[in-house]
């Protein structure tokens, strides 16, 4: 039969095991943060900048995704010591913590659009004009698509993210000689390439493939990347890799924020990252205009379905498909109206909707590498 002293012993015995559990949860936490702290402060000083891409973060009106997932703007940045610096690399980076999926959408730069308040451009014309806001919108304008956060990172943040991630190099299998513009000469086969070289790597445009070849390039690093980070050696390094590109790097994504992203995407790895490319096949023809040069005509309404597909989940269809899709549904709004009188007393001018292209702003964002 159990006594009073019994239960006060296992009382007793109780409170001693939750004081020892806390205490332990206690030194475990300081130990963890003051780790985190130690490589994040070792992560920027091995960075050798003081100070951030930008003092200012400027206006970023993005929304957050009514079903949860994180879109981020993701843009490279060449600065060339110019006051305006360019982006060749424009991508929509897609996390989905609740399924641990992510999605990378690679825009190409000289697809011409709409820039809100300007006129036709081309896309990374945008970012030269106004910035990432700016670009924000002609991508909502365009495709509408709406992102909440952007990340701009200066390339040298980005050799130094990669020689601080895998000092030994990342492993690519370099499919020709690649030298022109990239300050690198790479040889083909297989091999380790350390920040510098994996950046010209990624960068080089001068083939047959062009633009074309540099965006597959890229998405295949990102992906190289990401699994070389989510390794058992990568993951220890995280709180290093953010005070490593911290200074290179200029976004609205809080401290906080950027923290618990990276938790998240420890906790809940992805396996693969799915890649998509605008303008998809077929859905685009090379054109140029006055004051704007070579650029993309591009089927807004395929590739807007399209995109939205692909971040829904849902395999892309073909161009022709959209196509088709397009026709029928435009037949049956034919035949919804036929019969119906027009009343509204609308006179149709022979140049409504034709648009003046404007040349007073100099389009600077075709340059060559």
């Amino acid at each position: 039969m159990k006594t009073r002293n019994d239960y006060r012993q296992r009382m007793r015995r109780r409170k001693r095991f939750f004081r020892i559990f806390l205490a332990l949860s206690f030194l475990g936490l300081s130990i963890g943060t003051a780790y985190f702290l130690y490589q994040y402060q070792t992560g920027k000083m091995n960075a050798g900048k003081t100070q951030a891409a930008s003092e200012e973060i400027p206006e970023f009106n993005g929304k957050k995704d009514e079903h949860g997932k994180v879109n981020i703007l993701l843009l490279g940045s060449d600065t060339r010591g110019e006051e305006k610096s360019r982006t060749d690399t424009i991508m929509i980076a897609q996390y989905d913590p609740e399924k641990g999926e992510a999605r990378l959408v690679s825009l190409m730069r000289d697809m011409y659009v709409d820039v809100p308040e300007y006129g036709k451009y081309k896309l990374n014309t945008s970012y030269f004009l106004g910035g990432p806001e700016l670009l924000r919108q002609t991508l909502k304008e365009n495709f509408d698509i709406d992102v909440q956060y952007y990340a701009l990172m200066d390339f040298k943040g980005f050799q130094k993210v990669v020689d601080a991630l895998a000092p030994d190099g990342i492993e690519m299998n370099v499919e020709k000689e690649m030298s022109t513009n990239i300050n690198v000469t790479l040889e083909p086969g297989l091999q380790k390439l350390n920040g510098k070289e994996l950046l010209g790597y990624a960068r080089f445009r001068h083939d047959a493939e062009g633009d074309f070849g540099r965006v597959k390039r890229q998405q295949e690093v990102i992906n190289a990347l990401k699994d070389e980070m989510l390794s058992l050696n990568g993951v220890s390094k995280i709180p290093k890799l953010m005070g490593t590109v911290s200074p290179y790097i200029e976004t609205n994504i809080g401290s906080m924020d950027r923290i618990s992203l990276a938790k998240e995407f420890v906790l809940n790895p992805v396996d693969k990252i799915d890649t998509m490319r605008l303008p998809i096949d077929n859905s685009f023809e090379n054109a140029r205009y006055e004051g704007v040069g070579a650029v993309l005509d591009v089927d807004m309404d395929a590739n807007t379905e399209a995109l939205k597909d692909f971040l829904n989940g849902e395999e892309p269809k073909s161009y022709e498909e959209y196509v088709e899709e397009e026709a029928v549904s435009d037949d049956a709004a034919v035949e919804d109206t036929t019969g119906v009188d027009d009343t509204s007393g609308y006179d149709e001018t022979e140049d409504s909707g034709v648009y003046e292209e404007s040349t007073e702003i100099e389009d600077t964002s075709g340059y060559e590498e």
